[in-house]
């Protein structure tokens, strides 16, 4: 669900100091996206987009799960085809979400 490795990386990449902050903008612009994607949802081209952007924030933040799905959303959108259940993107997302944040703190203690 999580890639902790790329977590990681990100992490080295910009500092422990101003992970926090990375995070939690990436975390408050998938939410907004993805309610975008709730009321754009039937908008192939703004579909498309949506998903191009969260696949992108979720693959640079480890996200690996979200990123996938919408990777596939993106590609079948592309072909004329809307397949992402917007409900089902949110649901992983939270998921996805409480399990980052609950293991943040253990894997990366000080």
């Amino acid at each position: 669900m999580i890639d902790w490795t790329r977590v990681a990386e990100l992490r080295d990449e910009i500092g422990a100091e101003d992970f926090d902050e990375v995070a939690e903008l990436f975390l408050l612009e998938v939410e907004d996206t993805l309610n975008r994607l709730d009321k754009d949802g039937n908008d192939i081209v703004r579909t498309q987009e949506l998903l191009h952007f969260l696949k992108g924030s979720a693959l640079n933040l480890g996200f690996r799960d979200v990123s996938q799905m919408c990777s596939q959303g993106e590609i079948d959108a592309a072909n004329g085809v809307l397949s992402v259940n917007a409900a089902e993107l949110r649901k992983l997302y939270c998921d996805s979400r409480a399990l980052f944040e609950r293991e943040m703190a253990t894997r990366f203690a000080a």
